[in-house]
């Protein structure tokens, strides 16, 4: 697929990795950019960079009727990027209750769920386009001391298998985004090795131009997914020394 014209939609423009994505999509000269917040004032800033292209689009991933109402403002959209998410930083049975387990699940698998069962029949109709589902290598492999949020982004993962093994035949690319720690405000107490965040959405673009569907940004990424080829158990078993804090 080519970037150059496409139309592309963007959740959660105004987190830490939503700037860049607008930048990196702007370089790839697209025709016209759907940035999209729970609150698009938030959006303001970066709407300014190159208003004639960017629009504000007001959406809640976790709300069907948002999220309906933005599938009717948007029916020329070629390219999904499903970047809104959650990090909660719980772990599994240390979480006081349940709240952040659903939460995570709320937003990070069934929103981005949401997002493609409603953008499927707009992307077939303008000939099929492609979807990335941001993840994290966290997907395939449970940190401990973020346990609730690894369990949604793994089951984001298989959605995500399973939307591309549906959507194969109306020729929608289905692209899966697994970068390691990414140097966001989000991750500011995480030691490094940190992926730059131009980084992850160059080689998530380039994988829609290259028809790439699993993509591992990042030095720390390409390690871990190696690390799960050769030795999946002792993988888990260094992870499993990462424990929640008590």
């Amino acid at each position: 697929m080519k970037i150059e014209n496409a139309v592309a939609l963007v959740t959660g423009a105004n987190g830490g990795l939503g700037g860049h994505w607008i930048q990196g999509l702007l370089n790839s000269e697209v025709s016209k950019i759907y940035a999209c917040a729970r609150n698009t004032q938030k959006l303001e800033s970066i709407i300014a960079t190159y208003p004639a292209k960017i629009i504000a689009i007001e959406l809640d991933i976790t709300d069907e009727s948002s999220i309906i109402q933005a599938a009717l403002q948007c029916p020329d959209v070629t390219l999904l990027i499903n970047n809104a998410g959650i990090l909660l930083n719980q772990g599994l049975i240390a979480s006081k209750d349940l709240s952040a387990a659903k939460t995570e699940i709320e937003i990070n698998y069934l929103g981005t769920l949401a997002m493609c069962r409603a953008f499927a029949p707009i992307l077939k109709m303008n000939g099929g386009g492609a979807i990335i589902n941001m993840l994290t290598m966290l997907a395939k492999a449970n940190l401990p001391a973020n346990g609730s949020y690894c369990a949604s982004k793994a089951a984001t993962f298989s959605m995500t298998q399973g939307v591309r093994a549906e959507l194969a035949n109306q020729k929608t690319l289905v692209i899966g985004v697994m970068p390691g720690t990414i140097d966001t405000g989000m991750s500011k107490d995480y030691p490094p090795p940190k992926v730059p965040p131009t980084e992850v959405v160059k080689d998530a673009l380039q994988a829609v131009m290259d028809g790439v569907e699993d993509v591992y940004p990042g030095e720390q990424a390409k390690e871990l997914a190696a690390q799960l080829l050769s030795d999946p158990k002792a993988l888990e078993k260094a992870l499993a020394q990462m424990l929640p804090v008590s």
